[in-house]
């Protein structure tokens, strides 16, 4: 007999629905699999057991409910969503012990359509990384690979799903913190279009990149999260209003239908042996099935790594201002008692991560006089030009499809003391954050040694229908990977 906590969000949700098993029984069933994995895995800040065993226990007494699509699944949320009765902390001292007094849009909706949060995930203190190494509190383990990371900064939110804590999870993407964790820890996780899902109530790195979404085990999984979260929010001026599609009612093409352009930038980037040998069978797979691959360059993508980190610094030195010991955020022991230079000094010193200071420092450089116009106005400018190139390719083909990450997941420690690899690391992925389009990272295989390999497919902005739909395609063509090892537990 499969344990509960082994199934998925469409498996859980027709479960629920035949009255097969309780909400009370399955959200006990994922805490008891989030109490043994935990201690190695490390996926969670806050585990809510008491809230989340009360909401199942009042939505078995209201019963099933058809219209509320989530009614009753349990879920992970990075712990950058806020809301009342749960610590907020964006995986940094300055913020430990804060408690929200608003609901995320994200979460407030996630409740509407019936879900129980059940624990708040890692993350790179403010969701700035890619391993969640740089988590003020703990790192997280990839259940892969315990001595692996799981990616970042949504790692929590991945090794939740890629654990069985959870069928699914929330995460936010800035330059890849969704696709990159989903592709390290083998699991599917999409990045909707800028401005597709609210980001009121979620604690800002980059405003103007930031993007909440789901991971989940399955490409239908992701469309049923997306569906419930996605829409305008009167809260949030970047919250499109466009109408919101039937994520929920996906039809996959055949494969012969489709033509997928493959971004040569990308695609001719110095590959790890493993992940090559990966990508390459798994599109052997897609050639088989009478799909179209067509060559295209994208010739401004040589400059995204620089682009994205000038602006998405500058807008985190803004964002995080605000974080100083008297607005918000804790003050160090001590700081009352001086100058008020000194005081913010202090808090701010104790309070942030190496990690944050370097990226407010060099976001306060190219925003400051006599550097603006030099750094700041010229990458906002490329940027524009990579979101042309981005537009233009798409218009010769259906989607692009690209590796996510040229290494699999990495021993911990291996980067910390070398920053700029960890940044080019991101170059597969920056490239639709500064577009604003949305990417569905999906499983490619397993390597020689035994880790995940991921890849995306990039889509038209707003039309994740579409996506998903070829996500569809894509799974049935590369099958899902094989059952987690056990040493995770």
């Amino acid at each position: 007999m499969t344990e509960l906590w082994q199934l998925g969000l469409a498996e859980a949700a027709l479960g629920l629905k035949e009255h097969r098993f309780s909400a009370q029984e399955l959200t006990g069933a994922c805490l008891k699999r989030i109490e043994a994995t935990e201690p190695k895995v490390r996926a969670c800040l806050s585990v809510l057991s008491e809230s989340a065993l009360e909401t199942a226990a009042n939505l078995d007494r209201q019963g099933f409910d058809d219209q509320r699509p989530l009614w009753g699944l349990p879920l992970t949320v990075k712990d950058v969503f806020c809301f009342k009765g749960a610590p907020t902390t964006a995986g940094s001292k300055i913020l430990e012990g804060y408690q929200p007094a608003f609901e995320a849009t994200v979460v407030k909706r996630l409740r509407q359509a019936g879900a129980v949060i059940l624990a708040k995930t890692n993350c790179d203190e403010f969701a700035m990384g890619s391993s969640t190494e740089f988590s003020a509190f703990k790192p997280t383990h990839n259940p892969w690979n315990l001595g692996r990371v799981p990616g970042g900064s949504s790692g929590g939110a991945a090794a939740s799903i890629a654990a069985r804590q959870t069928p699914g999870a929330f995460g936010t993407d800035t330059g890849g913190s969704i696709r990159q964790p989903a592709a390290l820890c083998g699991c599917v996780g999409l990045k909707p279009t800028y401005g597709r899902v609210s980001r009121y109530g979620i604690v800002a790195y980059a405003s103007s990149f930031d993007q909440a979404g789901p991971l989940a085990r399955s490409v239908s999984d992701c469309g049923r999260l997306l569906a419930a979260v996605a829409g305008h929010d009167g809260r949030d001026s970047t919250a499109s209003s466009r109408p919101v599609d039937d994520y929920l009612a996906l039809k996959p093409p055949k494969p012969s239908e489709l033509v997928v352009g493959l971004p040569k930038e990308l695609w001719e980037a110095d590959f790890d042996s493993s992940v090559a040998k990966v990508l390459s069978e798994a599109k052997n797979k897609l050639a088989e099935s009478g799909m179209t691959f067509r060559e295209l360059s994208l010739p401004n993508l040589k400059y995204s790594v620089a682009t994205y980190y000038i602006l998405a610094a500058a807008e985190a030195s803004t964002n995080l201002a605000r974080y100083d010991g008297v607005r918000y955020g804790s003050r160090s022991a001590g700081a009352d008692r001086s100058g008020l230079v000194e005081f913010y000094t202090d808090s701010r010193t104790k309070g942030m991560g190496a990690e944050v200071k370097r990226r407010i420092l060099l976001g306060t450089f190219v925003l400051s006089s006599g550097y603006y116009d030099a750094y700041f106005r010229k990458a906002a400018e490329v940027r524009r030009l990579i979101q042309a190139d981005y537009l233009k390719a798409l218009e010769n083909c259906h989607f692009l499809l690209a590796p996510v990450s040229s290494i699999p997941a990495w021993p911990f420690g291996a980067f910390t003391d070398d920053p700029l690899t960890i940044y080019q690391l991101d170059m597969m992925t920056l490239p639709l954050n500064l577009a604003g389009g949305p990417g569905l990272s999906l499983p490619a295989g397993l390597g020689p040694d035994g880790l995940p390999v991921g890849w995306q497919l990039l889509g038209k902005p707003f039309d994740e229908a579409a996506l998903l739909s070829a996500g569809l395609v894509f799974e049935r063509l590369v099958p899902p990977l094989p059952q987690l090892p056990t040493d995770c537990q």
